[in-house]
């Protein structure tokens, strides 16, 4: 309507449409029988536990394995090394660009897994969130004035496509749980705010990942 142009394969994209709708129902309900309880029962269980130290390396894999899994990330990080070899910024072997956008996924969900840790460091010790995220963004701001111009657009999507269908509810669930948990935390004060962190330093370490691979 907008650009009075004829809509191509209408059937297909209306049946598309459809498949979509359904797979993201099914999708949602499965994440509130299942992965929901699952993130909230081990956090509880590691709580009680009282072990801050297994506590924080469970909360580096969980960020880590679920970021490794994102089907977006992989989808970005395959796009950006076809683009890149294509530029002339990587060399045009299915090796090199395979090289690249592995080193840019493990870059990507290595920075997740560390920022679950801090997050979750902050929910037992009760910080201020404000602060961590504006001296976050500070570091944001200080690395896009020295990373390669080829890196910092990769860098700023990479902090979106990390919290994603996969990564949101597993970290959302382990922050809920925490909050539940210990004492004197709230859940809604304390228990959400991961997301934030898994979203921020993404954008840092994809950019420090482009100063080694482009200089």
């Amino acid at each position: 309507m907008v650009i009075r142009q004829p809509l191509p394969q209408v059937v297909d994209m209306l049946f598309g449409g459809l498949l979509v709708v359904a797979g993201l129902s099914l999708f949602v309900h499965g994440l509130e029988t299942g992965l929901f309880p699952i993130g909230e029962s081990l956090a509880d269980a590691l709580a009680r536990k009282g072990s801050v130290m297994w506590l924080l390396l469970f909360s580096f894999a969980l960020g880590f394995a679920t970021t490794v899994a994102e089907p977006s990330l992989i989808a970005v990080a395959a796009k950006s090394a076809q683009i890149a070899a294509a530029g002339g910024l990587l060399d045009t072997s299915a090796a090199a660009q395979k090289s690249y956008a592995f080193g840019l996924r493990m870059s990507v969900a290595i920075s997740v897994g560390l920022a679950i840790v801090i997050g979750v460091f902050r929910i037992l010790k009760g910080y201020p969130i404000q602060y961590l995220i504006l001296g976050g963004y500070f570091l944001v701001m200080l690395m896009t004035l020295i990373a390669p111009k080829e890196i910092i657009g990769i860098a700023y999507d990479a902090g979106g496509v990390t919290t994603s269908t996969v990564t949101v509810p597993l970290v959302t669930a382990l922050g809920v749980g925490l909050a539940t948990v210990i004492r004197g935390r709230n859940p809604l004060v304390d228990g959400f705010g991961l997301i934030a962190f898994a979203s921020l330093l993404p954008m840092i370490f994809v950019m420090g990942y482009g100063l080694l691979v482009f200089g």
